[in-house]
């Protein structure tokens, strides 16, 4: 049975992507309003290491900043790496963050240094773009891969320059273990049929 997602024409899934991802970017606006009017009592939900209650903050961390200009940030490669992603199906683009997004998060619970509070979007933006550049080659869809140069050629030097352990306030683990969790992503992801038309 083929689903209804697969029935899409191509310009309802970019526009069910675009609408996903501009969503997905407001709603962290809103987050740091809010986090900002409350006194900054949302961010708490980051992750503190190897504290066992801090789990259940793995998800949320990627949702919360800390102040306008991390979001702002965030906000444009969110944007559209997200809306990259999403084209390849909405169902598997939710698959794909949330396997980043749980892998990261744990990933800087276990190894992100002590009385450490890592927070933000960084970690799943590193993770989509592993993802994308990866996943083309990974399928062999010659527009995957496309796609995967022109995000690496835009993004690339952003990314290595985050993976710096020098830069002060960075959480370089986060950026790294979402990098590495985004490129196994398109392997566990990796497409067992033909694209639909």
């Amino acid at each position: 049975m083929v689903g209804k997602e697969l029935e899409w024409s191509r310009g309802d899934r970019a526009k069910a992507a675009a609408k996903l991802m501009v969503g997905w970017v407001a709603l962290l606006w809103l987050l740091e309003v809010v986090d900002v009017a409350s006194g900054h009592a949302l961010d708490s939900l980051g992750i503190t290491p190897r504290t066992p209650s801090e789990l259940v903050d793995v998800v949320p961390a990627a949702f919360i900043h800390f102040g306008f200009a991390h979001v702002a940030a965030n906000s444009v490669p969110l944007l559209v790496m997200g809306f990259l992603a999403a084209l390849g199906g909405l169902r598997r683009f939710a698959a794909v963050c949330a396997l980043i997004i749980v892998a990261d998060g744990l990933g800087v619970w276990l190894i992100a240094p002590a009385h450490t509070n890592t927070a933000g979007a960084s970690g799943l933006i590193f993770g989509l773009f592993g993802y994308l550049v990866v996943s083309g080659f990974v399928e062999r869809r010659p527009l995957g891969v496309l796609v995967g140069l022109l995000v690496g050629a835009v993004w690339g030097t952003s990314i290595l320059m985050g993976l710096a352990p020098t830069q002060s306030g960075v959480s370089w683990q986060g950026h790294l273990l979402g990098l590495v969790a985004g490129v196994a992503t398109a392997f566990v992801f990796k497409r067992r049929t033909p694209e639909p038309a």
